[in-house]
């Protein structure tokens, strides 16, 4: 399956977001079995882990209710909504506050794969903060092409001898 390179972001930073929730979401379930608590998080896994707007009913009441709780996986799930309006943004000025103050929260959530997916942000902060100053205008189409073409290169460059061969095919 292929995707363009803001597929991929998107898909990517899903992912992370989706593993650190269930990571949180089963570690709560077995704290809270272990102290013998009824089995709240039970079936619970999709209703965290969905955009809201995609919930059935019964998922969307499940939820509801779980939000009333003070459990980890509330304040993780929380914070995972509140992250989406950071790509609502227009201003990279604003963006940047916001994610600077959004990773400021995360750290002090003491939710250790929030915290690693808030390090994960700041390490790449610059690089977020250009889709912002591209004015979401420009995709990277025109790059992954190239980088198809350098790849198919490489691939058959099994067959040259020296790098300056393969350097001058790269070149047409």
């Amino acid at each position: 399956m292929r995707f363009s390179s803001t597929a991929k972001t998107d898909f990517l930073k899903k992912q992370k977001f989706s593993k650190a929730i269930d990571k949180i979401r089963a570690e709560e379930a077995r704290r809270l079995r272990k102290e013998g608590t009824p089995p709240v998080l039970k079936h619970s896994r999709w209703c965290f882990l969905k955009r809201p707007s995609n919930l059935t009913d019964k998922e969307r009441f499940k939820l509801k209710d779980l939000l009333k709780m003070n459990i980890s996986i509330v304040r993780a799930y929380l914070l995972k909504e509140q992250f989406q309006l950071f790509w609502e943004y227009k201003s990279p000025a604003w963006a940047k506050k916001f994610l600077d103050t959004w990773c400021a929260k995360a750290n002090r959530s003491r939710l250790q794969p929030i915290k690693d997916i808030s390090k994960m942000l700041q390490r790449h902060r610059d690089l977020i903060l250009n889709w912002f100053k591209a004015k979401k205008q420009y995709n990277s189409g025109i790059v992954e092409g190239l980088n198809y073409k350098v790849n198919n290169t490489v691939r058959k460059a099994f067959r040259y001898r020296s790098f300056s061969i393969i350097e001058t095919a790269l070149y047409q």
